[in-house]
C-alpha cells in the first residue's frame, strides 16, 4: 500500500516545469523536493530519503540516464523518467538503465501525477510479495522484505525486476509469455512494450551472473520465459 504522504524528488532543469508539476503533486498529497540537475539530485539523495524520483533525461552536468544508473547501483528506489523522445528504442534504453516507467514530453501534469501514484502502488503491491520466502539452492527470495540473496550475497533489484523474479519463481518450470509476465508481475493495467520484459530479464541475468552463473531464468524461444530449478 502506498504510504499516506509519499516524498518525491523532482529533477528537471526547467524551473517553470518544476513549479507547475510541484503544484499538481502537492495538491495530490505528495511532499516534493526539487533539483535542477543530476549532481544536485544525487547530493539530495545522499542526505534525504525519498519514495520516488521523477527524473528528466536531458540535463546539464549529469543527465537523467546516468543518475538513474547511479541510483540503481545502490538502491531500488522507484524512478519515473521524463523524456522528449518517444521512440521505442529510447524508452527501452530508459528501462535498461533501471527506470520503472516513462512519460514523453510534453505531458499533462495530471497524467504525471497519476503515473507517479501508479509507480508507487506497483512498487509496494502485495501481488508479487504474498506468502513466505522462496528458498532454492543458493537462492533466497524474501518476498516480505523484497530482498534477494544469491550465493549469500544481497542483490539490489528494481521493484519491477523483483516482481518479475518473484512471479516466475512462484511457478517453477511453468512457461509464461511476455504478455502474461507484464500483466501478472506488474498489473493488468500497466502498459508498455512487451520487449520491456526482455530488458528486465537481461538486467536480472547480468546482476545475478555477476556473483555466480545463474541457471534459473531460462528463455523458451518463441514463447517467453520460465523459472527452471536445476536438477
Amino acid at each position: 500500500m502506498m504510504k499516506e504522504r509519499a516524498k518525491v524528488l523532482l529533477v528537471d532543469d526547467e524551473a517553470g516545469l518544476r513549479e507547475l508539476v510541484k503544484v499538481y503533486l502537492e495538491n495530490a498529497g505528495f511532499e516534493v523536493g526539487e533539483a535542477a540537475d543530476g549532481v544536485e539530485a544525487e547530493e539530495m539523495l545522499n542526505r534525504e530519503a525519498f519514495d520516488l524520483v521523477i527524473l528528466d533525461i536531458m540535463m546539464p552536468r549529469m543527465n537523467g540516464l546516468e543518475l538513474c544508473q547511479r541510483i540503481r547501483a545502490r538502491q531500488n528506489l522507484p524512478i519515473l523518467l521524463l523524456t522528449a523522445k518517444g521512440e521505442v528504442e529510447d524508452r527501452l534504453l530508459g528501462f535498461d538503465c533501471g527506470a520503472d516507467d516513462y512519460l514523453v514530453k510534453p505531458f499533462s501534469p495530471r497524467e504525471l501525477t497519476a503515473r507517479a501514484k501508479a509507480v508507487l502502488r506497483r512498487s509496494s503491491a502485495p501481488s508479487a510479495s504474498e506468502g513466505g520466502p522462496l528458498d532454492y539452492p543458493h537462492l533466497l527470495i524474501d518476498t516480505a522484505l523484497h530482498r534477494v540473496e544469491w550465493h549469500r550475497q544481497a542483490i539490489i533489484l528494481t521493484p519491477k525486476e523483483f516482481s518479475l523474479l518473484a512471479f516466475l519463481a512462484k511457478s517453477p518450470r511453468q512457461v509464461f509469455s511476455r504478455e502474461q509476465i507484464m500483466s501478472q508481475a506488474w498489473g493488468e493495467n500497466y502498459f508498455a512494450e512487451f520487449r520491456v520484459v526482455d530488458v528486465h530479464i537481461k538486467n536480472l541475468r547480468e546482476k545475478l551472473n555477476a556473483v555466480a552463473p545463474f541457471p534459473y531464468l531460462q528463455t523458451v524461444w518463441g514463447v517467453g520465459y520460465k523459472f527452471e530449478v536445476p536438477k
